[in-house]
């Protein structure tokens, strides 16, 4: 009960993409706290995509604002974040929850009104908790298939299927 008190999301999504406008209305979200790598973008991708840069321009359509909170170094961050000039924090060390402060403090937000996006439980999930605000989940892009990362996702998947077995999915087509 204590690890999923720590490692499980306010909700899961499919994407980056079923985080819409309606959604971030209706939950009330006035920034979105993001992890880059996995979440938005393949590692491959140093740049956002334009469907990423889409998504980007519409949250601030909806008066959303962004801010990246990455365990990436500085120099991967801040290349993905060069045409955006988002608030962004590398080497973040997530689960930890002290960028994710700074991060609100940036954006104008709270705990009430900030969420973190995400594609790990271990890291993203508890900072969110951490840090007493809302998070959503997504499944990785293009995992990594080291050891390490192999590891942290045999710890996290029984977390997400008993997460999916009570909550579900959004964007999935039922």
């Amino acid at each position: 009960m204590l690890f999923e008190k720590k490692l499980f999301p306010t909700l899961m999504a499919k994407s980056f993409r079923d985080v819409t406008p309606e959604l971030v209305r209706v939950m009330g979200i006035g920034s979105l706290i993001c992890d880059i790598d996995n979440t938005l973008v393949t590692y491959d991708d140093p740049e956002p995509t334009p469907e990423v840069r889409e998504w980007f321009a519409a949250m601030e359509a909806a008066g959303v604002r962004i801010a990246f909170v990455s365990n990436n170094a500085k120099e991967r961050v801040d290349l993905f974040n060069s045409s955006l000039g988002y608030p962004a924090y590398p080497k973040s060390g997530k689960p930890k929850k002290k960028y994710i402060f700074e991060a609100m403090a940036d954006t104008g937000t709270d705990e009430k009104t900030a969420v973190l996006l995400g594609d790990q439980l271990l890291t993203d999930a508890a900072a969110a908790n951490n840090a007493g605000i809302r998070s959503i989940i997504v499944p990785p892009i293009n995992d990594k298939k080291t050891l390490f990362f192999r590891a942290k996702r045999a710890i996290e998947r029984p977390y997400v299927k008993k997460y999916l077995k009570i909550h579900g999915m959004l964007g999935t087509e039922e």
